[in-house]
This record gives structure tokens, C-alpha cells and sequence, in this order.
């Protein structure tokens, strides 16, 4: 069943004091605010190094066409619907990681130009889970692959809680639907991973995770990514300081039989 959002009025303020809204949640009069941030403001944000802009999307805008990835890569325009919360975190994400957003787009583009705007690859697929669901994982202790890999989800949220506090793991929620889905309290929310070594040389997550798109080293097929319930992450559900809760959440599925998950991008 597609989700609808609340209305802006009905949103539980709440919510943007757990994760994964809480790290979302500046400018906060944008998210929590009475009224809607306007285009403009939005484009006043943009980092000096975007190029792109955000636009409103007007019958006028979409009359010329294109499909929504070949505007942006064309004209640099980013078709915004005012008012719409799925729009307003595909716009947060924008501001704050451009190059991983600039670079799906980029190999969009290059698959629109083969399969045509009627069918979609496999590598189309897995950049749109990426884009909705994703969520970027640095791993400094790579002994908890084992655990996720095994889908043993009492051991990697319950038995290895501390390595979530620690910094052993760490999480960015990068796709903008997560966010919106978190409008809801207590919803069960299942990210699409990609999982990175911790890195030398001060390079981050978003510039590697970007790179890795552009050259075609990430995301060719969905199977690449890993699910993540991110109820597990101790403080990011009400019920996740209960162990009882890591035996039965009902977002804990068993692995497939036969799956296998690609090694972290060192």
C-alpha cells in the first residue's frame, strides 16, 4: 500500500527528536515549522559547489517532456513539488550530499540513454532503492558482518548494542522516502545498505560512496544492498531497550536461503 504522508499540522513533533529525523532536522523551521519552506529559500541553501536548483513542478515544467533525471542533467533542474514532504527530504538530501545525489543521477542518465524511459535495468533499479531506502554504513569492526550477513539480528542490535554507541558502526540515512516514512512514530523502517570500511585519510562516506557510483564500482544490481532494520539502532525505536523486542520485531526477516551479501568497499 503507498504511503501518505501526515499532514504538516498532524505530524508528531515528536518524531524529530529520535533518529533518523533528528540529524535531518536543521534548518527546523523547514520540518517542524507551521509553513513550507518556499523554492527560493531552498535555493539559498544550495553549498557553493552545487549546481543544481531546485524548480517548481508546474504542468508548464513538465510539458517539455523530459523525464525527471534527464531535466537535472541537462538543465541542472530538480523538479519540486511545494508542499509535499517526499520533495522537501529529496531536497534536504540534495543539499547535504550533492556529489552521491549528482552521481546516481549521472548513471541514470546513461541507462535512460540505453533502455529508453519505458523500461528500467537492473542498475536503474538499485540506484532508485538506493535513492528512496539507502543508507550509508562506515564498519570499523568488520567482526559484525557476520552477524548481519546471518541476518542474526538479536546478536547484532541486542548482543552488540555498545558497538552502535561506541562508534564500531555507524549510520547516515541517506534516502529521502525513509525519511518521510519516519514521520510516522514507531513505524518499521528497513534501509537498503551500502556498507563501507572506515577509510584512511579523512576521505568521508559521501565523497567515497560517490565516486564509487560514477565509476560503476556501486549499485549494478539490487542484490548489492543490505537490509538494515532501523528500529535495531539502540535509541531509534521506544521498544528497542527491550531484549524481547530483538527476538520478534516483526522488520527481523531470516536470510534467503542462498543470499549472498558483496564484501564492504574498503
Amino acid at each position: 500500500m503507498r504511503y501518505v504522508a501526515p499532514a504538516r499540522a498532524a505530524v508528531d513533533p515528536g518524531v524529530f527528536a529520535r533518529e533518523p529525523l533528528r540529524s535531518w532536522r536543521a534548518p527546523a523551521a523547514w520540518l517542524e515549522g507551521a509553513s513550507w519552506p518556499v523554492i527560493d529559500e531552498l535555493n539559498a541553501a544550495r553549498p557553493p559547489d552545487m549546481r543544481e536548483r531546485f524548480v517548481a513542478q508546474t504542468p508548464a515544467l513538465l510539458a517539455d517532456g523530459l523525464h525527471y533525471e534527464q531535466r537535472i542533467a541537462g538543465r541542472g533542474e530538480i523538479a519540486t513539488r511545494p508542499g509535499n514532504w517526499h520533495d522537501l527530504f529529496n531536497a534536504l538530501v540534495w543539499l547535504r550530499h550533492a556529489p552521491v545525489k549528482r552521481a546516481l543521477n549521472a548513471q541514470q542518465v546513461a541507462e535512460i540513454a540505453t533502455m529508453g524511459t519505458k523500461r528500467r535495468s537492473r542498475p536503474q533499479c538499485a540506484m532508485t532503492h538506493f535513492d528512496e531506502a539507502g543508507v550509508l554504513v562506515v564498519l570499523r569492526d568488520p567482526r559484525l558482518l557476520a552477524l548481519w550477513d546471518a541476518h542474526d539480528w538479536h546478536g547484532l542490535f541486542w548482543r552488540e548494542r555498545e558497538a552502535w554507541r561506541d562508534g564500531r558502526i555507524e549510520v547516515q540515512v541517506f534516502g529521502h522516502a525513509l525519511l518521510e516514512h519516519a514521520l510516522t512514530p514507531g513505524k518499521l523502517l528497513v534501509g537498503k545498505a551500502l556498507v563501507f570500511l572506515a577509510g584512511e585519510g579523512g576521505v568521508g562516506v559521501g565523497a567515497r560512496c560517490a565516486g564509487a557510483i560514477a565509476s560503476g564500482r556501486l549499485l549494478r544490481d539490487p542484490l548489492e544492498l543490505r537490509p538494515l532494520p532501523l528500529p535495531g539502532i539502540p535509541g531509534w525505536h521506544p521498544d528497542g531497550d527491550r531484549e524481547a523486542f530483538h527476538r520478534h520485531a516483526a522488520c527481523y526477516q531470516p536470510r534467503r536461503e542462498g543470499r549472498v551479501y558483496p564484501p564492504p568497499l574498503a
